[in-house]
């Protein structure tokens, strides 16, 4: 692979900005547990962010409050970010979340650095919110980042839910967070976790 630094970009705002989207390609590599729909592999960060913003344009309209549309597309676009230092933490995953914070604020420390400081500052404030959930967008964005690998896990047979042995009170735990950012998601997700235990897939 090739070294940046050969490129001797003199404007070093414009290096430094384009040395963190370079990074971000590595969230090509992080593989979630959910499958993609038309094949037969793991989705990973870049397909779940990408995704997620486009679903806060398509259904920013259930959202229990009035959002910038815009800032939850931002907000969604690099929640996942730190996952490249800190991998994907399964939601199901006891053990693993017992020190996701604290693998998420580290990569979150030098991830955002690498931006000019006042892009840092940016985006390091929209992925506090997102955790924090502390606005009407961030609770928007939390509910969209839940309801997306249910509906994936449900219209692919419940396969991940299968593999992991996934029961429906630990799915229900996700209601929470959905019943905070939307109704209408709230009762999609009521739905699909009805359906998938008459069907047997959870």
């Amino acid at each position: 692979m090739q070294n940046f630094q050969d490129l001797n970009i003199q404007n070093q705002r414009f290096a430094k900005q384009i040395a963190f989207l370079l990074e971000l390609d590595k969230l090509k590599n992080i593989y979630r547990r959910s499958l993609v729909l038309h094949e037969d592999r793991r989705e990973n960060d870049a397909e779940h962010s990408y995704h997620l913003a486009v679903m806060a344009c398509i259904l920013a309209e259930y959202a229990k409050e009035k959002i910038d549309v815009l800032h939850v597309m931002k907000m969604v676009l690099i929640h996942d970010v730190v996952e490249i230092d800190a991998g994907d933490t399964y939601f199901y995953d006891t053990a693993g979340n017992q020190d996701k914070a604290e693998r998420e604020q580290k990569a979150a420390d030098r991830i955002f650095s690498m931006l000019p400081e006042d892009q840092a500052c940016e985006f390091r404030a929209l992925w506090d919110e997102f955790e924090s959930r502390n606005s009407p967008e961030s609770r928007f964005a939390n509910a969209l980042d839940r309801i997306q690998p249910m509906l994936l896990n449900y219209m692919k047979g419940g396969l991940s839910w299968k593999s992991h042995g996934i029961r429906e009170d630990q799915v229900r735990q996700n209601l929470t967070k959905i019943h905070d950012g939307s109704s209408e998601i709230e009762v999609l997700a009521e739905s699909i976790i009805r359906t998938a235990v008459e069907q047997g897939i959870l």
